[in-house]
């Protein structure tokens, strides 16, 4: 029930619990008959599409009342610090990542929370334009600015990580294919030159007597299989190796 998202012992106006829905919504300020009502989400976490509210109120007389937080100011204070402590571990996290799936989880993390803090600090800068006689609210609008600036350039930092990190891949699977395509031609030439013999010792059976048939067995025979398997190995060195090394 939207009765239930407000705390039933809060006074606060009526008009504050008819504009909730059964839902907390988005972030936003409340201003009805010198109370003031924060409607605000916590940190999101990885893979949670439903925001949880946090609500924030203060009476005429200035005390602050919180919902999870306790009371006095220093509720809001928390709740800015759970911000920056997610964005400190993200930001240690970026400095560790090398690679894009590392760099694209960070990712996942943290495009909401940074969409999180642009609002909180939206939300606190209109509180502070309709209460402008509330001046707490400026130094927690200067700070919800600051996690909202950090949160900004980290996200600009980890995009910038992952084009370069996408762009190295990409520039080693390119000449990793560059490197299989010549391998390829090579192949396809060798096989182009031994085909037709090959094919015509298979059709007249050309076996040259080379007086080793009956010597020594399986001498000659693990003679030969040596000697091909060696120029196996060459021929496979010389397919492989890197055009002009």
């Amino acid at each position: 029930m939207a009765a239930d998202l407000i705390p039933p012992l809060w006074k606060v106006p009526q008009v504050f619990r008819d504009r909730m829905g059964e839902q907390v919504g988005r972030q936003r300020p409340m201003v009805a008959d010198g109370h003031l009502l924060l409607v605000l989400h916590a940190p999101p976490k990885p893979n949670e599409n439903e925001r949880h509210g946090r609500f924030f109120w203060r009476d005429p007389p200035g005390q602050w009342t919180s919902k999870e937080r306790g009371t006095g100011i220093n509720a809001l204070n928390k709740h800015l610090e759970e911000y920056e402590e997610v964005l400190n571990k993200l930001d240690r996290l970026e400095e560790q990542a090398t690679t894009s799936n590392e760099y694209f989880a960070i990712l996942e993390q943290l495009s909401p929370v940074q969409r999180a803090a642009t609002n909180l600090h939206q939300v606190l800068q209109n509180a502070r334009k309709e209460c402008p006689d509330f001046r707490e609210l400026i130094n927690l609008r200067d700070r919800a600015y600051e996690i909202e600036r950090t949160a900004e350039l980290l996200l600009a930092e980890v995009k910038n990580a992952l084009d370069v990190a996408v762009a190295k891949r990409a520039e080693e699977q390119a000449a990793s294919s560059d490197r299989m395509s010549v391998a390829s031609h090579r192949l396809n030439i060798l096989v182009a030159f031994f085909f037709p013999l090959a094919t015509l010792m298979a059709i007249f059976g050309a076996n040259l007597r080379h007086g080793w048939e009956d010597v020594w067995p399986p001498i000659p025979m693990l003679v030969v299989l040596g000697v091909g398997l060696a120029m196996g190995g060459i021929l496979t060195l010389f397919v492989t190796r890197r055009s002009g090394a």
